[in-house]
């Protein structure tokens, strides 16, 4: 009956939203992926169009095809995390292989009017991988009994107890439901033991930490899976022999998971805690929709210019949580809030900002190439919406303080030796943060090489990119932090085949 009880409970379970600006950044940093070209030149593609990736920085791309095309692709992913905590420096890496690209363009030609050429085009791309691992371990003087601490002051004893034959998975879900996220973290700080009431009376909203430390020795572990996936319907046109122009709807679909667990020791000798464990489980999942116009304009033979405007992307996700902890005061029942209780939240919805390119290439007939692309994105206009939410106007007041402008610089080229082509791309994305102290800029170096059978074409890349980030263990009550130096490799394949 206990477990049908709980059932229930999880079901009709809904909190008060603790979504922030880390949720907001998780996903508008979108990667370069795509097609093994695509990432080989960097992704500068915006005055080039010919390939299906090309589609996400500019939809006139399309028209550009002379045949129809479809193109597959995979990618091995290699994440190395070199971690700065304290004074220990940790090191780990994981890898992950995904398909990672799929679409078809289908070109009508039409020579005897104004429009030459007319295209229409699908294509599945993989945004965001979010397969990482890192773990950090080090000394610090901040414990965990901060975090409850700061969401107990303030809290009445009151319903942090549980009451008369309630189970304490009951307790922890009820409260959660009628009192807030905020309350729930208390609440498990005050069943753990890490922190008591000045007076032991149930309208006391002050509260003290058990704990007696200098300094703790934290071990953290925190794992990431999932993806951000783009699929997009495009049409385009070339108009004469010199304009392209196209347009592109947009369906995103997102699914994330992060497990965390922390290991928390080295008290004082006299302490009544000698040991904390505390552990979280977050899944998002959700989708979004965008649109795109840009067009492509040939000067002469040899240089295209182009220009594009992303739409803001709008998002609808929903979060589920679960927790688990353990410390050496902790009530002897705390064992039942586990990862098997999950709490629901109300269904939410993040704005990411419009973005515009402005694109600019030499092609040197069947020789080569040289593209450049330049992205502009305001990351201070991003939102958590309903606006009218007191929580979210907070943040998004935040948001906007905090965050500015986003450059993006892409560079690439393309030699070609008879079937073979040779090639290489750059990238610098500065940081989303207006000091660029929490996320730094990310630069990413690329290369490869295509051979072309005449019906199909084989594409090889390898992308590495590199960027420091100062993340919070916990987002509230903790100033702590681990500075992670983030190196992602990709090799990447990619089979083009044309009909």
């Amino acid at each position: 009956m206990k477990k049908i009880t709980t059932f229930i409970m999880v079901l009709s379970c809904v909190f008060v939203s603790a979504q922030n600006i880390n949720d907001v950044l998780r996903i508008s940093q979108e990667e370069v992926q795509g097609t093994a070209r695509f990432q080989a030149m960097g992704g500068a593609f915006g005055a080039l169009g010919g390939d299906l990736s090309s589609l996400s920085i500019n939809p006139a791309g399309s028209a550009v095809f002379n045949y129809g095309e479809f193109t597959i692709t995979g990618s091995n992913y290699n994440r190395d995390n070199e971690v700065l905590f304290g004074n220990s420096l940790q090191r780990g890496d994981i890898n992950s292989v995904e398909l990672n690209q799929a679409g078809a363009v289908f070109v009508f030609e039409s020579p005897d009017r104004p429009w030459k050429k007319l295209a229409l085009a699908v294509n599945y791309d993989m945004v965001q991988n979010f397969d990482n691992e890192f773990f950090a371990s080090g000394s610090t003087s901040q414990g965990i009994d901060n975090y409850f601490l700061n969401f107990a002051d303030g809290q009445e004893l009151g319903p942090l107890r549980t009451q008369e034959g309630e189970f304490i998975e009951d307790a922890y879900l009820d409260i959660g439901a009628s009192l807030g996220f905020g309350a729930q973290q208390a609440f498990l700080g005050f069943q753990s033991g890490l922190i008591e009431p000045t007076e032991d009376d149930d309208a006391n909203t002050t509260y003290f930490r058990n704990a007696q430390y200098t300094n703790v020795n934290q071990d953290y572990l925190q794992s990431t899976s999932g993806y951000n996936s783009k699929f997009t319907l495009n049409f385009a046109g070339q108009y004469q022999e010199n304009l392209y122009l196209g347009a592109s709807v947009n369906f995103h679909s997102v699914f994330y998971e992060r497990v965390t667990l922390l290991d928390e020791n080295g008290y004082d000798v006299d302490s009544p805690v000698q040991f904390t464990t505390f552990d979280n489980f977050l899944r998002t999942e959700g989708f979004g929709y965008s649109f795109s116009v840009g067009a492509i304009a040939k000067l002469n033979d040899n240089i295209r210019i182009g220009g594009s405007y992303q739409s803001p992307t709008w998002y609808e996700l929903t979060d589920d949580t679960s927790q688990r902890i353990n410390s050496t005061l902790a009530v002897s029942d705390i064992g039942f809030i586990d990862f098997g209780i999950v709490n629901l939240f109300e269904e939410y919805r993040i704005m990411t900002p419009s973005k515009i390119t402005g694109s600019a290439a030499l092609v040197f007939g069947k020789d080569g190439l040289l593209s450049f692309d330049y992205s502009y994105q305001d990351m201070s206009e991003a939102e958590l919406r309903p606006t009218s939410d007191p929580s979210f106007a907070g943040e998004n007041d935040f948001i906007a303080n905090t965050l500015g402008v986003v450059n993006t610089y892409r560079a690439g080229g393309e030699f070609r030796i008879g079937q073979v082509s040779l090639r290489g791309g750059y990238r610098l994305e500065e940081s989303p943060y207006e000091s660029g102290e929490i996320i730094g800029d990310l630069t990413a170096y690329s290369g490869g090489i295509g051979y072309n059978f005449g019906g199909s074409r084989l594409d090889l890349a390898v992308v590495r990119s590199d960027r420091d980030v100062n993340e919070s263990l916990f987002d509230s009550g903790l100033s702590s932090t681990v500075m992670v130096n983030r190196v992602n490799t990709n090799i990447t394949l990619g089979y083009t085949v044309k009909f």
